[in-house]
């Protein structure tokens, strides 16, 4: 892996314009600017739609399999981004899991405050149930704000009695909206991307008047028992390394099939930058394979989901 290309994006992070916690309408003017600026590769297509009436954004390369469905929720500290800003990484995802990404284009807050975008999520899931797509061919994946998302989603569905899916895949998951952890001051002065500061305010939009240990808005200090297979990914050149790290042990102590990676000297959200950087395409092709393996082997054990959908809506 090579010293320069990290040097590279983290002077390319640090010099660029967003300021996360800035004013919400020209934040999301940027983001979305950054995220458009490169085209997407010519095997991605994308199309609108809706999903249990949320809108979402199907990528898609030639050879998925329409079998299987990744449902991605990108990332914005739940106020800026969409799905359309993330179909680059959606796509790169699709293509490496021979799927189709289903990008939910879930509400923002301020606008939209807790538990909106959760709410969204557990619709689009559901739809995705309802239309006999099986939980076993079904995965989760998620960036930041959406990595967080993803597993509040997974407790939604199990509250609601819904089957979970195959596995859920979180990168840099903002996993904790009280910003607590050691590592929001530890590795500040190394990451070129989040401050806590910015972090908080867009807490504070999203949360309102909600407790921010609430265990849908922060998975870290949730009961995850019952959940389905996790992989967390990290860079350790980030404030929410902590956020990472936490969630990984909470699973394992309510005896979640939890794997963690964290990959050095690598910032916040690095897969998006498969392009140039080396580590981040070895990242994707592991959350792939992740993927892919809860596919095959969730297969088998559907019935009893399917079974427990039913009861659900009777």
């Amino acid at each position: 892996m090579s010293r320069q290309q990290r040097q590279a994006l983290d002077e390319l992070l640090r010099h660029g314009p967003l300021d996360l916690g800035g004013d919400v309408a020209e934040a999301r003017a940027v983001f979305h600017g950054m995220m458009t600026s490169i085209p997407l590769p010519p095997d991605v297509s994308t199309k609108e739609g809706e999903l249990g009436g949320v809108p979402v954004v199907t990528v898609a390369t030639p050879d998925n399999d329409p079998a299987t469905v990744v449902l991605y929720l990108h990332g914005g500290a739940y106020a800026i981004g969409s799905a359309a800003d993330a179909a680059g990484l959606a796509g790169d995802v699709a293509r490496r899991t021979a799927s189709r990404a289903v990008c939910v284009d879930y509400r923002l807050a301020p606008e939209h405050p807790f538990p909106a975008a959760v709410d969204d999520a557990l619709d689009a899931y559901r739809a995705l149930l309802d239309d006999g797509i099986p939980s076993s061919t079904i995965a989760f994946v998620g960036e930041s704000a959406g990595g967080g998302l993803a597993v509040a989603t997974l407790l939604a569905a199990k509250d609601a009695g819904l089957p979970q899916p195959s596995s859920a895949a979180v990168f840099s998951p903002w996993a904790d909206l009280s910003v607590s952890g050691d590592s929001a001051v530890g590795k500040a002065a190394v990451d070129p991307a989040l401050t806590p500061e910015g972090l908080r305010t867009r807490a504070r939009d999203y949360l309102r008047d909600t407790d921010p240990t609430a265990p849908r808005a922060s998975p870290v200090f949730a009961d995850l028992t019952g959940l389905a297979p996790l992989l967390i990914q990290v860079g350790s050149h980030e404030i929410l390394l902590d956020d990472a790290v936490r969630l990984t042990a909470r699973a394992a102590e309510h005896d979640v099939h939890v794997e963690l990676q964290v990959w050095p000297q690598v910032p916040h959200v690095f897969q998006a930058f498969a392009p140039m950087l080396d580590e981040a395409d070895a990242a994707l092709d592991a959350a792939a394979a992740f993927t892919r393996a809860h596919w095959s082997t969730g297969a088998t054990t559907d019935t009893s989901g399917e079974a427990l959908r039913a009861g659900a809506r009777s």
